[in-house]
């Protein structure tokens, strides 16, 4: 079995100048860094008084789980023979906060619009969807329901 190690660095950049002395005194903002890559400007979300122009860890986690199927997706079509032209996903996902202030994602759906060079193998193109699912990293990592709704064209 193989062992895979992943390193990042979060800094924090919302000292606006009293540190934490109060709740509301600190922006959420925070950079996500890893070595050789550009940086992600992240906050909380707006709800919990985040910078609504920042990427938020739950939005990065959705991204995350449709981002591993995707990849999965077209390595499996491409070791199928089924040539994927265009791949874009909108996916959404549905977090419940809890009366103690903390809270957990309840399901995330995937929602992959496909264009293939064709329709001769689109039972199996089809079917790819759900070995991705079997397959994605992230997906077999989470404690929630992972929905997928494909849908298919045909350049």
């Amino acid at each position: 079995m193989k062992n895979h190690h992943y390193q990042t660095r979060i800094i924090w950049t919302g000292n606006q100048g009293a540190g934490t002395k109060s709740y509301a005194a600190y922006s959420r903002d925070h950079e996500i860094q890893s070595a050789g890559k550009a940086i992600i400007e992240a906050a909380s979300d707006p709800a919990f008084r985040g910078n609504p122009e920042r990427y938020n860890p739950e939005e990065l986690l959705v991204a995350s789980l449709s981002s591993c199927h995707m990849l999965w997706y077209l390595h499996l079509c491409a070791v199928n023979g089924i040539v994927v032209e265009t791949y874009i996903d909108e996916a959404e996902g549905w977090m419940e906060e809890t009366d103690e202030g903390g809270g957990f994602f309840k399901k995330v759906i995937l929602k992959p619009r496909v264009t293939l060079s064709g329709f001769e193998k689109m039972e199996l193109a089809e079917s790819l969807h759900h070995r991705a699912h079997e397959l994605c990293f992230i997906a077999n990592s989470v404690n929630f329901e992972v929905a997928c709704e494909p849908s298919f064209l045909s350049e």
